[in-house]
């Protein structure tokens, strides 16, 4: 009898992916100062994944980012009788980025899962996720609300605003045709996330991951989401939010700099070049004139185009300063966009190389940990 159900659990256990077993999803809650809506939003996950626990086994990590109120105790208490919830604890407020990399390095999914506390991305999206990324092999697949078919509600005017354009501003500095860059709510393949070796502290982590990720050709997909903000309304006098606008702002500038360095140098040398091409043209003609206008030959030429210029120069002194001054500005911004560009190839090749060695040194590591029969 214990034979036959066990050769029946192993049946239900044979699903998607190599391994021929349920793959393992790992959750991800970053939190800090969510007290007013964390327990029940981290009980709404948790129905939703044993909902689909037929296809996925699951564990929830919560990290408690250095919050000032009650948030530590209260996931403390939510995961003392659920073996598949974890808290890991910052004893300080380090930042999204640090919370995600730390949250990484201690799970054991085969795919993991991001999700924001407020739940402004339904749990509904894991499973999406997850089907989107075992049905096409990618390494990333993003909850996307600015594609076709994704949606935003409830979001505040400016904030919306912002983010859209940061997005679009990301997407035009990067290759691919991605739409959203800042997004968190994401399914990574784990053992690829392993290899990118993560640097960042705060919200850049999300382009980080991406820009590494084109970096290495690795296939990203989006699905369209819903962002939605009504769950926030209720308790927007409660909670304070981690995210600052202007924060993220520069982060989005910070980030499309590292995608395509040229656009901050190249692309404004270049306008300069153009803007100064006009005022110049205007001294050129003008001093031409002036010089032709001159017809005693047995004044030396120097003497002829000294007096033009400066005839050319008193009628219009603007003219020569600010054509001078946009054309050396555009020469220099061009200059440091070639330079940028020919860094950013070094980097990249650097960065590959470093990629293998990582891979290598964290397999050999592995290795080393598993005790051998």
């Amino acid at each position: 009898m214990e034979k036959t159900i066990d050769i029946i659990e192993d049946q239900q256990n044979r699903k998607i992916g190599t391994s021929h077993l349920r793959p393992v999803v790992s959750i991800i809650v970053p939190a800090y100062n969510e007290a007013a809506l964390i327990t029940a939003n981290l009980n709404k996950i948790c129905q939703y994944m044993e909902s689909i626990e037929n296809q996925y086994r699951w564990e929830l990590i919560v990290v408690n980012d250095g919050s000032s109120d009650n948030t530590g105790v209260l996931v403390q208490t939510f995961a003392k009788e659920r073996k598949n919830v974890h808290v890991l604890h910052h004893d300080m407020n380090f930042g999204l980025g640090q919370a995600l990399r730390f949250a990484f390095n201690n799970c054991k999914g085969d795919y993991v899962i991001p999700l924001d506390a407020d739940l402004s991305y339904s749990p509904e999206h894991v499973k999406r996720l997850l089907d989107k990324i075992i049905e096409t092999k990618a390494k990333i697949v993003i909850a996307s609300p600015y594609m076709k078919g994704g949606k935003i509600s409830n979001v505040p005017g400016l904030r919306r605003v912002m983010s859209y354009w940061a997005n679009r501003f990301l997407s035009l500095s990067s290759i691919g045709k991605i739409r959203t860059y800042t997004g968190m709510v994401r399914a990574y393949d784990r053992r690829f996330l392993d290899s990118l070796n993560l640097k960042a502290m705060d919200n850049e982590i999300n382009p980080e991951i991406i820009y590494k990720a084109q970096l290495l050709r690795a296939r990203i997909a989006e699905i369209p989401a819903h962002l939605d903000w009504i769950s926030q309304e209720s308790l927007i006098e409660q909670r304070k939010s981690s995210i600052k606008l202007s924060r993220s702002i520069l982060s989005g500038l910070f980030s499309g700099f590292i995608f395509r360095p040229f656009m901050f140098f190249i692309i404004p040398g270049f306008l300069l070049a153009l803007i100064s091409l006009y005022p110049i043209s205007w001294a050129f003609l003008h001093t031409l004139n002036y010089l032709q206008q001159q017809s005693d030959s047995g004044v030396p030429i120097d003497f002829h185009l000294s007096h033009a210029v400066a005839s050319a120069f008193q009628l219009s002194p603007h003219s020569f300063v600010v054509g001078g001054l946009c054309l050396i500005v555009g020469i220099q911004l061009m200059s440091l966009g070639i330079i940028s560009l020919q860094n950013k190839r070094y980097f990249e090749e650097l960065f590959h190389l470093g990629t293998t060695i990582y891979k290598s040194t964290r397999e050999m590591k592995k290795q080393n940990q598993v005790p051998f029969c």
